[in-house]
């Protein structure tokens, strides 16, 4: 395991790419911050008419996996994939902070309920 840390200490620096120079073109030169998921929980769902929005790919349709995740900072964030994909998508508008850890079932099951639309 490698141990994550919030913020830098002294002497310590932000990573960044060594590159392949002969290989993957435009390696971006910061990896940027790190985020750790403390919990998370996922419930397939489908989405209803006009489907669920999402900051990177837009409007998503049909048959998905939500996921809410709580973070080690307690913020939770809502991401869906269509069904057994690979990639996930933060839901847009779908981040805050919540009061305590225990919350994050409250949360996942109002999301559910909004986003699941079986009938349509």
């Amino acid at each position: 395991m490698v141990p994550v840390r919030r913020k830098l200490d002294h002497r310590e620096a932000v990573l960044a790419v060594d590159g392949d120079h002969g290989g993957e073109a435009g390696a971006c030169r910061y990896v940027g911050d790190v985020s750790v998921v403390a919990e998370q929980r996922t419930t397939d769902i489908k989405a209803g008419p006009g489907g669920v929005m999402t900051d990177e790919v837009g409007v998503v349709t049909g048959d998905l996996t939500l996921r809410s995740e709580l973070d080690d900072a307690g913020a939770v964030t809502l991401r869906v994939q269509y069904k057994d994909a690979a990639e996930w998508y933060a839901v847009t508008g779908g981040k805050a902070k919540l009061a305590a850890p225990a919350d994050l079932d409250a949360v996942h099951g109002i999301a559910v309920a909004l986003l699941n639309r079986p009938e349509g």
